[in-house]
């Protein structure tokens, strides 16, 4: 009786104190939603230097698109675990792209231009949103460090958020096998 009634208090006094993890925190898009346009500032892709929207260039492709607040050791592991997918995945034009979501956006070129050269990022390009908050359409949430949709057919089918410190390991590994939800 004692465990339970210790139990109960210590879960009440996480819930009481906002404690949340991955599936706690709801941001972007859901499944079945459809992605709209928008325009990021390319810095390490294929048109470095230059604003563009990756949704429309993409179309309908499976395409993965990773939503950061910042470019930690966890995020830099999943942009390269998703990039080697991509560049495995070329045949089935699998596309993926990484927008820094900052009201920094000079810091944040030469952090996206170092992440990509110190880890070989080649597949994905990292690109910088023009605020913090995200295109509005996208309702990307302010307790979310990252948010990863993937879509194909311009319909999301997957989508998995990670508030501070809950982006490890296991949900990377996860990430990267619902990459399957996208590939025909």
């Amino acid at each position: 009786m004692r465990m339970i009634l210790a139990f109960g208090i210590l879960t009440g006094a996480l819930f009481v104190c906002g404690v949340t993890n991955a599936a706690d925190v709801e941001s972007g898009l859901q499944v079945g939603d459809y992605p709209g346009a928008f325009y990021v500032a390319d810095v390490t892709g294929p048109s470095a230097g230059e604003k563009l929207c990756y949704r429309c260039r993409y179309g309908a492709q499976p395409v993965v698109s990773i939503f950061a607040r910042k470019m930690d050791d966890n995020v830099t592991k999943l942009i390269k675990e998703l990039d080697g997918v991509v560049g495995k995945n070329r045949d089935s034009r699998m596309a993926a792209f990484v927008v820094l979501l900052t009201d920094d956006q000079k810091a944040a070129q030469a952090t996206l231009k170092n992440a990509a050269d110190t880890h070989g990022i080649k597949h994905t390009p990292l690109t910088v949103f023009e605020n913090s908050d995200g295109p509005g359409k996208y309702r990307i949430a302010r307790d979310a460090d990252v948010t990863v949709l993937m879509w194909v057919e311009s319909d999301v089918k997957v989508n998995h958020a990670f508030g501070s410190g809950s982006l490890n390991g296991e949900a990377i590994a996860k990430i990267v096998r619902d990459t399957s939800k996208i590939l025909n």
